[in-house]
């Protein structure tokens, strides 16, 4: 396609237009909201929304073929930002430190939501007539939309729970400790689950028609059959993570050397951005990994170093303002041409029983691994329901697999019910469950080492 062909399909200033109405809408919609104590990714969501209300405007020309793929491009550095700044957020330190029980807690907190989402799709799937026609032809089984269905459920977010826990004093007990180190965890399996299925399941979404590792085996003379395309793509993943570990050592001795030369120089944010595009871009080219992955893991890559807080406060003041409102409306404005039937029974009772399962699959699941920590009884279910708080990773890993062709785009409604009754109901419950108890044996007692576990 020519430059002079792309030009005919729409003008670049067009765009100008619906970016300006969705941050007008998402900032004043999440001031409004942050009266209420609700998160401003909700206000993103809801200002999307609103947009959208345009398309049924007759002859309206705001949201166009065209300023929709504008948007979703900007859309795209959103969502890597996003798993950047959890990546840099991440305290390896602090996983290291935790020892044995939190990781048993992420463990079965991912399990056993993993294995109930796969249980009802796939359940509904044979019995309850349950569509897939949403696969693209290239998914060998339907048995992969069953297990994303599942992914989906594993992500957690504690911001909500951190909150919580910290205007009641209870943020350094071991609950608060477990649960942060917790969360950390989950993200990163998360990520990998979500980038194995979608690879695995042969989908676009994550891999591009160029495959280094297959080149290779094509060279020596190998064929990719299905079995040898499995291996090809672990071992991808293996080879990935591998040379993010070597070049990670490189990166963080290059960012600490900038860091200590020029401190709280604006060249070294910049730096980090392009190296997290690179990189995102890298695993998405050559290794069949999802980009966002790549972000993250790029994230994971400067977490630590001398400027890492530096270059996180001026990464989120750039996307915060810009590029994570417009993913976040774009994911909204994606629902008006949803594949959501209203007289759908079986999908709506599906996505109902998806939503409960969710909730309950963080709870048990957590909550057994901290039983299992030796954790008591009544700290294990704060745990447990600590780790049901869902936010933004939940929409990424829905939106992935929405485009990937994995699951249908109506479960996005579904994921910001989700969203909404965890963000609710997570404070409510944990409050109760302190109720009627002294205030937390505190910081005092902390740094003394006499806390209660």
């Amino acid at each position: 396609m020519t430059f002079a062909s792309t030009i005919d399909l729409g003008s670049p200033f067009e765009v100008l237009l619906p970016v300006a109405l969705i941050l007008i809408a998402a900032k004043l919609i999440s001031v409004f909201l942050s009266h209420f104590k609700i998160p401003q990714v909700i206000g993103f969501l809801l200002a999307g929304l609103l947009v959208g209300l345009v398309t049924f405007i007759p002859g309206e020309t705001i949201l166009t073929p065209y300023t929709e793929e504008g948007i979703n491009i900007l859309a795209k550095f959103g969502v890597v930002l996003i798993l950047f700044s959890a990546g840099i957020e991440t305290n390896i330190k602090q996983i290291k430190a935790v020892g044995k029980a939190s990781v048993i807690i992420t463990v079965l907190g991912v399990i056993f939501p993993l294995v109930f989402g796969f249980g009802a799709a796939a359940l509904f799937r044979i019995y309850g007539g349950l569509s897939t026609d949403f696969l693209p032809s290239e998914v060998s089984s339907p048995i992969y939309s069953d297990i994303y269905y599942g992914v989906i459920l594993t992500a957690t977010s504690v911001s909500i729970t951190v909150a919580t826990l910290k205007e009641m004093g209870r943020l350094e007990s071991p609950v608060g400790s477990a649960l942060v180190a917790a969360s950390i965890i989950d993200d990163i399996i998360g990520i990998v689950l979500l980038s194995l299925v979608v690879s695995l399941s042969g989908t676009s979404q994550g891999t591009t028609d160029f495959n280094l590792l297959g080149y290779v085996v094509s060279l020596l003379g190998g064929q990719l059959d299905a079995a040898t395309e499995v291996i090809v793509i672990v071992v991808n993943m293996a080879v990935f993570f591998a040379l993010s570990f070597g070049v990670g050592f490189l990166i963080k001795k290059a960012f600490n050397w900038l860091g200590q030369r020029y401190p709280h120089h604006i060249r070294i944010p910049i730096l980090a951005l392009a190296f997290a595009f690179l990189w995102a871009y890298l695993a998405q080219a050559f290794f069949q990994i999802a980009d966002i992955t790549g972000g993250y893991v790029a994230g994971l890559m400067l977490a630590g170093t001398v400027s890492s807080d530096y270059i996180d406060h001026r990464t989120e003041t750039t996307s915060n303002v810009f590029f994570i409102p417009i993913f976040f409306a774009s994911v909204a404005l994606k629902m008006y041409s949803a594949d959501f039937d209203v007289t759908n029974w079986v999908f709506i009772v599906f996505g109902l029983v998806w939503v409960v399962l969710g909730m309950l699959g963080k709870v048990i699941g957590a909550g057994t691994g901290a039983l299992i920590g030796r954790f008591k009884g009544k700290d294990a279910l704060r745990i447990g329901v600590g780790m049901m708080a869902r936010a933004e990773v939940l929409i990424v890993t829905t939106q992935t697999g929405i485009d990937a062709g994995l699951v249908s785009s109506g479960i996005m409604p579904f994921a910001l019910i989700l969203i909404v009754a965890t963000s609710f109901l997570t404070p409510i419950f944990l409050k109760l469950l302190y109720r009627n108890e002294p205030p937390a044996e505190s910081k005092e007692l902390s740094r003394d080492g006499a806390q209660a576990s």
